[in-house]
């Protein structure tokens, strides 16, 4: 009988035993990742954060974008830090500073934080038998230069076309606040991309195209790129932008440097 009893009280310490691995076991399983699509993403105006972020992605970028002008040369440079704090949100801040080397005698270079911008982005539609993805996002800018701050949101689509084809479009108003006159500008702003993939790699060659309505006027730059892919966390990229109409007639170029953390 006591033979019995020590056998029933194995037993159920073995099946307890047997529950606490196999939660455990549960616990340390990998979590099913939300569905993602690839989307091949601009250069120059890049988004806040991969379309479809998944928790935990991070990214650190550094850029520089160079414009030869008639009184001044501008050298423009940025640093970026974003990330996603949960499925399919991204946040991003990013500092613009510029530097001016004037060509004329009596007036002085200058460098200066020139903007902060404040992002958020959100997936709201990911599809992946369309090899589709919708998105929305908003953007706050505070300008030191000229004393003022802008309000950005805008929305974001992107398919892909036969896994190595890839279109964009980034599009929303810019409603900027100027503190000295008390004055309200908005202009609206159309980015679209066209890109193709390398097979196999993270490399590409494409176009973007920036595009803004202000003052019942159209600008646009068309800007030709590659990008590059290292390894799995570090890439390049380079464009040249070439001005078609408005006011703007110089070329510049820009240059990105992408590390995924």
């Amino acid at each position: 009988m006591k033979d019995n009893k020590h056998i029933i009280y194995l037993a159920e310490a073995s099946l307890i035993m047997v529950t606490l691995f196999s939660n455990g076991a549960k616990a340390q399983q990998p979590r099913s990742l939300p569905d993602k699509v690839h989307h091949a993403e601009p250069l120059y105006n890049d988004l806040v954060r991969d379309l479809g972020a998944r928790k935990g992605e991070k990214e650190f970028n550094v850029g520089a974008d160079i414009k030869k002008m008639g009184k001044a040369d501008k050298y423009g440079y940025l640093a970026e830090y974003e990330f996603a704090p949960i499925d399919r949100l991204g946040l991003e801040v990013e500092t613009d500073f510029v530097y001016s080397k004037s060509k004329i005698a009596d007036v002085s270079s200058g460098n200066e934080l020139e903007r902060l911008r404040l992002s958020s982005q959100y997936s709201f539609y990911v599809s992946k038998k369309q090899a589709t993805t919708l998105a929305v996002g908003y953007t706050q800018i505070f300008n030191f230069v000229d004393g003022g701050t802008a309000f950005n949101p805008f929305f974001v689509a992107a398919k892909s076309w036969h896994t190595n084809w890839h279109t964009l479009i980034y599009t929303g108003p810019e409603i900027a606040y100027r503190y000295n006159s008390g004055k309200t500008e908005m202009n609206w702003q159309i980015n679209t991309s066209f890109h193709y993939t390398l097979p196999q790699t993270d490399h590409f060659i494409g176009l973007e195209v920036n595009q803004e309505v202000a003052s019942g006027s159209l600008e646009t730059t068309l800007r030709p790129q590659m990008k590059l892919g290292l390894n799995d966390k570090l890439a390049i990229g380079m464009a040249v932008g070439f001005p078609i109409g408005g006011k703007e007639n110089a070329i510049s170029s820009f240059f990105r440097l992408i590390y995924q953390l």
